[in-house]
């Protein structure tokens, strides 16, 4: 078996998150979570919200790495990956489930621009009525970093890739109430980070 791929950020920030969807999720079936990643927050939140099924995403680079955590677990309520390429349509899960929820963290700073706006239309799109998404990452606020770990975190990133970047929180929102989503809750979380609530109209 190949080593498992690890994130020290999904480790340190699991918790909080969970907290947090407990109660977001208390009444939602079937979460499509956008770029697994790593797959460890699929396997704790799976583990910890046993009542929902957990469908992991992202492009096929990752699955090994995503099954390599569910092989050792072998949770019966989180799904393999899908390929959900956010260029095209996405390809929803093929279990007569409705999506009623959607859980995405760290990715909107790392797409592009142009991929953050097809995100947003694909969740008007794919995403029932009265579904809850959440949201986790960093964002800045009228124009202002929340603080200097993450200005330098966005000269970082657009280093790497000059399409990334900290999003201001205000064209976010512009984005999501053109998906005809309502924002619930804007969370404070550890190490300077935030996670978004909301509901689709």
């Amino acid at each position: 078996m190949m080593n498992k791929p690890f994130s020290q950020a999904c480790e340190n920030n699991k918790r909080p998150i969970l907290n947090i969807l407990s109660k977001v999720f208390s009444d939602t079936n079937h979460v499509l979570e956008i770029g697994s990643g790593t797959g460890q927050h699929a396997v704790f939140f799976g583990q910890h919200l046993p009542y929902l099924t957990w469908q992991t995403s992202d492009l096929l680079i990752n699955h090994l790495g995503i099954n390599s955590w569910l092989d050792e677990e072998t949770l019966t309520n989180v799904e393999r990956p899908i390929v959900i390429d956010l260029n095209k349509t996405w390809p929803m899960p093929t279990n007569n489930q409705h999506v009623d929820g959607l859980y995405t963290a760290n990715t909107l700073h790392i797409i592009s621009w142009p991929l953050v706006v097809k995100f947003f239309e694909g969740l008007a799109k794919n995403l029932t009525s009265g579904a809850n998404i959440c949201i986790y990452g960093p964002f800045k606020y009228q124009g202002k970093f929340t603080s200097e770990s993450n200005a330098n975190f966005d000269l970082w990133l657009k280093e790497r890739d000059i399409n990334s970047g900290i999003r201001d929180i205000e064209a976010i929102l512009l984005l999501a109430n053109s998906a005809g989503l309502n924002l619930v809750d804007d969370h404070v979380m550890p190490a300077n980070n935030r996670l978004l609530v909301f509901s689709k109209s």
